[in-house]
C-alpha cells in the first residue's frame, strides 16, 4: 500500500473521448476508471475509486500482481498523475518493481537492463498483460511492472 506517481500527460485516452466514440451513457472519471479495471478482467472484489488530488483505489483482490496491475491500469490513463493504493492482497508474494518507459526503450532493452538478458523481454510482456496486448506497444511515461526473477 502506497502512493504511485504517474507521468499525467501520457496514458490511455478515457477522458474526453470524441464524441463518436462516447460511451451509451455518460461516465464520472471514477466510472471510467473502475470500467477500464473491469474490461481488462482484473480480478477486485469490492472495488472503490475515489478522486481527490490523486485517485484512491480500495478492494480485494488475490494476489500482489494483480493489485499492482489495478494500479497500472489506472495511473496510466491519460490526465492521472498518482494512485493512492489501499487494496487488500489475500495471498501476499514478493512485490513487482515499476519501471517507467523512456524514449527508445523495448521491452528487450528493459530485460537487458534489469535481467541481464534481453530475451527475457517476455516475462515484462506476461506481466503487464492485460494493458499490454502486444510487446512493441509500449510508449515513453508508460510505467510497466518489472516482476522478481
Amino acid at each position: 500500500m502506497g502512493l504511485f506517481s504517474f507521468i499525467k500527460g501520457a496514458g490511455a485516452k478515457l477522458f474526453g473521448k470524441k464524441k463518436e466514440e462516447a460511451a451509451p451513457a455518460p461516465m464520472t472519471k471514477e466510472e471510467a476508471l473502475a470500467h477500464e479495471v473491469s474490461r481488462l478482467g482484473l480480478p477486485v472484489s469490492g472495488l472503490d475509486v475515489q478522486l481527490a488530488d490523486h485517485v484512491i483505489l480500495r478492494g480485494t483482490t488475490d494476489t500482489n500482481a494483480n493489485r499492482e496491475k489495478i494500479i497500472l491500469a489506472v495511473g496510466n490513463v491519460e490526465g492521472v498523475g498518482s494512485v493512492e493504493d489501499s487494496i487488500h492482497v489475500t495471498n501476499p508474494e514478493p512485490e513487482s518493481t515499476f519501471h517507467e518507459v523512456k524514449s527508445g526503450d523495448t521491452l528487450s532493452k528493459i530485460a537487458k537492463e534489469v535481467y541481464g538478458d534481453a530475451m527475457k523481454y517476455n516475462a515484462i510482456f506476461e506481466a503487464n498483460r492485460p494493458m499490454l496486448d502486444h510487446p512493441d506497444k509500449i510508449y515513453p511515461g508508460q510505467i510497466l511492472r518489472i516482476p522478481a526473477q
